[in-house]
């Protein structure tokens, strides 16, 4: 975040990190590849080269492996031509490159903490803009041989706009870097002057196309009894390819860009789609009103059946009578005694006149309120709702502060791997807060063994999410990529959770479960559950999840794309727009909230008390459908090759979408918790 600044002749560092596609989920560092000039150990800048930089937790996750380099660069010094190195790759070499520019692979490198770009101006040359990171070359198609030639950007012209450093730097003579532009040239290995460098570097060369010609007489040794030789074989016969490689370097003065906006560059090519975004956040708000309506219709009903009757009876017990025979309801009505786990009703035959002229009435306690000594049973596998909960919670407190953080501008691209280092952190922070809700929770249940929930809150969903990432992080390190995560990071990721979360959840735990009381409930539990009739096919547990999880998907799915695009399509871009995000997140939150509340109501009118775990099913229900939505976007949008890129995407997904599920879930649960214990603390029953 402190701004650097430069005098003249001060030698700036250039720092390589990695290599990666929109068509692969595999990155590579830069200095791995077989036919780049590899670090010679010399100091540039104070640094010796091949040097790998600290990176942090989130840096690490996303695949960076940053390294200093030797590239020569001096401040306000521009350079025509410098020659770099030499570089003999063999056919395994070459067929690695053939391979990395099919698949549209550029190259990240690192001045000043900017990254290098490619620069590109809009239709109407009103506006530049940059994307980050530059190819690593090209391909053609040959007419005279019709097949496709590669070659390799082996020149680069770096050019670095600065501008006079503010304040008392500046009036010293200093100055900072705003830009980092990097263009790109394929030259061939021959017309060079004694230096390395191309005799004319603004002139049209060949290219240095990445090509060895086959050895027809080892071929045929191998092949002897075939009368086709393959142009391309595995065989090794000691045959390789140098590779020349240079740069230049110019320094352009640029008064019009202030080094605190200097990242706009890279945003500019989104102000576009702003209108795009308002008309997500417009659709958003349509939906959330009309939702709003019914909620609003939902709850004037049940405070008037409440508050418009006297649904109470002598010594406070609830009235219910039976109906006629053949009138279509549900539950059984009483005569001489009440349901199971009912007080006896005294005196009815005296007040049957009273009921039968008051069939309304009548018909409102037939629903919802039949079901006072039933509705706080506790559920099924408590034992594991409640540790979900838990970091449920834990989901919420990180996603909130990342979205309040995001928008004040403190988690910005220039904090590179921000994002997710403060994320984890503010998980792991959250374990006090998971336990606490956790063992509560638990405790409401009536839950005893609190050490055990404990442990399931602190490992069971941080446990799932690791395994994952570990299975997934075999098959990327078979494919050598710098994606895979360090044998070191991840027992540092176990040692966060074992050493850190894990006694923070205690902490929470014990306080929750000892120091606090269980949630009150305003009813209470009968010893015998009330048997639940033949449902709706729209109120069981599947289908009311779907249909109910569709409308915050709908609410969402629009700025969904831009977040897509930016992981998937166009990592060279990035995602800076979370002030729309963080509009269309809460609209999406409190869709959840309000479709809860309707469908937990029609689950109750329906006299169906089991609402603790369909809650968590409906709030999380939209999970399923970004699910959808992410296969079909890997299909109509992506040109993803490769088994292992393809799994990435899928499991990452998945993951991403039962993260997002169990957070929503959660809100959902405590809409529905707070809305039931609302509604039954208005009536008078025992």
């Amino acid at each position: 975040f402190s701004i650097k600044s430069y005098v003249d002749n001060e030698a700036i560092p250039l720092q390589v990190n990695k290599v990666y596609s929109d068509r692969s989920q595999l990155q590579y560092a830069y200095y791995n590849l077989p036919f780049v000039c590899p670090p010679t150990g010399k100091k540039h800048a104070g640094y010796a080269s091949g040097r790998s930089i600290s990176l942090n937790l989130g840096e690490v996750l996303r695949g960076d492996r940053i390294m200093t380099s030797d590239y020569d660069i001096a401040m306000g010094q521009d350079q025509q031509c410098q020659y770099l190195c030499s570089h003999r790759t063999d056919r395994q070499g070459v067929k690695r490159a053939r391979k990395l520019i099919e698949e549209g692979y550029v190259a990240e490198w690192i001045i000043d903490n900017l990254p290098g770009a490619t620069s590109f101006v809009t239709v109407d040359r009103t506006h530049k803009y940059y994307a980050a990171g530059f190819k690593i070359g090209y391909k053609e198609f040959s007419p005279s041989t019709g097949k496709q030639k590669y070659y390799i950007n082996n020149h680069i012209t770096l050019v670095i706009r600065h501008r006079q450093a503010p304040g008392r730097a500046g009036r010293n003579g200093g100055k900072v870097i705003v830009g980092f532009e990097v263009y790109t040239k394929s030259i061939e290995a021959a017309h060079r002057d004694s230096t390395g460098c191309p005799q004319d570097l603004r002139s049209d060369m060949d290219g240095m196309e990445m090509y060895i010609a086959p050895n027809n007489t080892n071929l045929a040794s191998k092949y002897p009894s075939s009368s086709y030789l393959p142009e391309e074989d595995d065989f090794d016969d000691g045959s390789t390819l140098t590779i020349p490689y240079s740069y230049s370097v110019y320094f352009r003065e640029d008064e019009s860009i202030d080094w605190a906006k200097r990242w706009d560059l890279y945003f500019n090519n989104q102000e576009d789609s702003n209108v795009i975004h308002w008309l997500a956040i417009i659709n958003s708000l349509v939906i959330c009103s009309l939702l709003t309506v019914i909620v609003v219709m939902v709850i004037n009903r049940t405070y008037r059946q409440v508050h418009g009757k006297d649904v109470s009876g002598d010594e406070g017990k609830l009235l219910l009578k039976r109906r006629k025979p053949g009138n279509g309801t549900k539950s059984p009505r009483l005569r001489e005694k009440a349901p199971a786990g009912l007080p006896e009703q005294k005196g009815e035959a005296e007040r049957g006149d009273d009921f039968s002229s008051d069939e309304e009435f009548v018909e409102d306690i037939t629903g919802w309120k039949l079901l006072h000594g039933d509705i706080f049973r506790a559920p099924q596998y408590a034992g594991y709702l409640a540790p979900l909960i838990g970091s449920g919670m834990q989901l919420v407190f990180m996603a909130t502060g990342l979205l309040i953080l995001s928008c004040f501008g403190i988690l910005n691209p220039s904090f590179r791997g921000g994002f997710v280092s403060v994320g984890v952190g503010l998980f792991v922070f959250a374990g006090i807060i998971s336990g606490y809700f956790s063992s509560r929770l638990y405790k409401t249940f009536g839950g005893v063994n609190w050490r055990r929930n404990t442990l399931l809150t602190a490992l069971l969903f941080p446990g799932l999410l690791f395994t994952t990432m570990f299975i997934l992080n075999l098959f990327v390190w078979a494919q050598a990529s710098s994606t895979a995560l360090p044998f070191g990071t991840l027992v540092g990721l176990i040692a966060l959770m074992l050493l850190i979360q894990l006694p923070l959840v205690y902490i929470g735990s014990w306080y929750g479960f000892h120091q606090s009381q269980p949630y009150e409930h305003p009813t209470k539990t009968n010893s015998v559950a009330r048997p639940i009739p033949k449902q709706a096919w729209y109120t069981q547990s599947v289908y009311a999840a779907l249909i109910a999880g569709f409308v915050p998907f709908a609410v969402v799915f629009i700025e969904l794309l831009f977040v897509f695009r930016s992981l998937w399509q166009d990592k060279s871009g990035y995602y800076y727009v979370f002030g729309f995000l963080s509009i269309v997140s809460l609209v999406g939150i409190l869709t959840v909230v309000e479709v809860t509340i309707v469908a937990t109501y029609i689950m109750l009118c329906q006299e169906n008390h089991s609402w603790w775990w369909q809650s968590v099913f409906i709030g999380g229900g939209s999970a399923f459908w970004i699910f959808c939505y992410c296969i079909v976007f890997y299909y109509t949008k992506l040109d993803i090759h490769g088994f292992v890129s393809g799994l990435l995407f899928f499991s990452y997904s998945f993951l991403a979408c039962t993260v997002y599920g169990l957070l929503t879930g959660t809100v959902g649960f405590l809409t529905a918790y707070a809305f039931v214990r609302r509604i039954y603390g208005a009536i008078k029953a025992d």
